[in-house]
């Protein structure tokens, strides 16, 4: 039996066919795939946005509740180490340097081999001391130098980039292993994430017309640039998503050509979206989870062609990415698994999961049922907080390095009898440099997508507020979330 799971980062889901029939973006090869899978209509993130949504893919756990951005953790149970233990092999394939960087520890040394194709975003690849030759003077939003000076190995050569050489290697390593029958690969790339680096070719698609600063990068925040350098960027991301698109395609191709597409399962899905402009902001994390960042294309490959071309119309999130390949393979699902498997959904079995529950650490908590969408502000003060982690990394530090006297050690989390840190946080580690960012989630907010599916016009309904406050209550306490987190969102008068 044979898994492949395709992550492609920042995907968004309102920009591919097949949920949005009038989006302006080409991408044949997903719409075509699409066509000939299962699809999710209310797929969602859980914890984000790059290293936690990953640890809920390989742990089937929610990251958010407990810790922000880090890495795997000495008790985590991962999928493909579970694999392992019933001889089936896992390989990852991935051009994402957030592996290799400090609160990405641990990761891919969870498969049995790996691969890693360098270049993107500020990976510390090419070593040179002068600045790149091309090195723009007027430019909006981030330049990063390293960057530059990696992309100068491949500019305008297609092939060359680090998203095709990552779908050449799994083409590659799929030839090698054709005859295989028990594997787990894992096909992960960087693109569609900013910085939306891109031949001409393809913005030529999608008129290439703009003449101001250079720009490829916004500014996390309010937008901040002229109305035609908002279309621009807009148009870069999707001139990035048909060149990612394109690959996939070779992917497929190579998949039905080695004669695997019908006897294999297929998951291709993203990790969360992006603002580009919308509601007047730029990037992620920092704003309410509406559904430009929190809802997620899902394609499901069935290899026995159930539900084939059918919607599901179910909630699920990534932490049900776990669950659902050990259930294909047979293998029971560990206990401290939060996510379900899909496989009863397309074998009209019964399929218990009502809510998703996502978010960032120490921001907004939030809900939906499908139909409603619940925001859930934390008190003023957005305390108490705290962070547990039995390897103190994150994002570009060390957690509690400010405050190491206030560290606490000991057995914090029901699942482990591992002693972990217990580290206080006034700040969220996700919004290290981005200033006070509070104003964006001040207020909870409820929204009927049923009336509202753009999220435009918040609900005063003290009922079903009341209703989707009581499921956040009963949802974090079955997902064991710490107990002062219903205190920081005020929810501590329902439990």
């Amino acid at each position: 039996m044979r898994v492949i799971l395709v992550l492609m980062d920042t995907l968004r889901k309102d920009f591919l066919k097949t949920y949005n029939p009038e989006t302006f973006v080409n991408t044949p090869n997903l719409d075509k795939f699409a066509s000939e899978s299962t699809v999710f209509n209310h797929h969602y993130i859980g914890s984000t946005p790059c290293m936690p949504a990953r640890r809920d893919i390989m742990t089937g756990r929610l990251n958010f509740l407990e810790r922000s951005w880090g890495p795997i953790e000495p008790y985590d149970i991962t999928v493909s180490k579970v694999l392992q233990k019933h001889n089936i092999y896992s390989h990852l394939t991935t051009d994402h340097t957030h592996y290799f960087r400090l609160g990405g520890e641990g990761y891919i040394n969870q498969y049995t081999t790996w691969d890693f194709h360098r270049g993107q975003e500020g990976d510390p690849w090419i070593s040179r001391i002068k600045d790149p030759e091309w090195m723009p003077e007027q430019y909006y939003g981030k330049l990063r130098r390293q960057y530059q000076a990696n992309r100068e190995t491949w500019y305008e050569d297609e092939d060359k980039y680090p998203t095709p050489r990552t779908f050449k290697s799994a083409c590659d390593w799929l030839e090698l292993n054709k005859d295989e029958k028990d594997f787990f690969l894992q096909v992960e790339v960087f693109d569609p994430h900013e910085p939306f680096d891109v031949p001409s070719k393809y913005m030529k698609m999608y008129d290439d017309s703009y003449t101001g600063p250079y720009f490829e990068t916004p500014n996390y925040g309010s937008v901040d640039v002229p109305e035609e350098a908002v279309d621009y960027i807009r148009k870069r991301y999707a001139a990035l998503m048909t060149m990612t698109d394109v690959h996939f395609g070779r992917l497929v191709d190579k998949i039905k050509d080695l004669g695997m597409y019908d006897d294999t399962l297929i998951i291709v899905t993203s990790d969360h979206g992006y603002f580009l402009g919308e509601r007047e902001l730029f990037g992620k994390n920092y704003m309410h989870n509406y559904n430009e960042l929190a809802a997620l294309p899902l394609f499901l490959k069935d290899p026995l062609g159930r539900k084939v071309g059918e919607r599901i119309s179910a909630v699920s999130q990534n932490i049900d990415i776990m669950p659902t390949i050990l259930d294909y393979f047979n293998i029971e699902t560990p206990t401290e698994v939060q996510g379900k498997s899909w496989l009863p959904l397309i074998e009209d079995q019964n399929y218990d999961k009502k809510y998703a529950v996502y978010g960032a650490h120490g921001i907004t908590v939030n809900i939906t049922d499908g139909r409603y969408t619940y925001f859930r502000s934390p008190n003023k003060d957005n305390s108490p907080l705290y962070e547990y982690a039995g390897i103190p990394t994150t994002i570009r530090h060390y957690l509690g390095e400010k405050n190491p006297e206030d560290i606490e050690m000991g057995q914090f989390l029901k699942r482990t009898k591992y002693p972990v840190y217990k580290v206080p946080i006034d700040k969220p580690a996700i919004l290290d440099g981005l200033g006070d960012m509070r104003e964006y989630t001040k207020d909870s907010l409820l929204f009927d997508l049923n009336t509202d599916k753009e999220q435009k016009h918040p609900i005063q309904d003290a009922k079903i507020e009341d209703r989707m406050k009581r499921a956040l209550v009963e949802q974090l306490e079955e997902l064991e979330a710490p107990e002062e987190q219903f205190k920081r969102l005020e929810l501590d008068d329902l439990e």
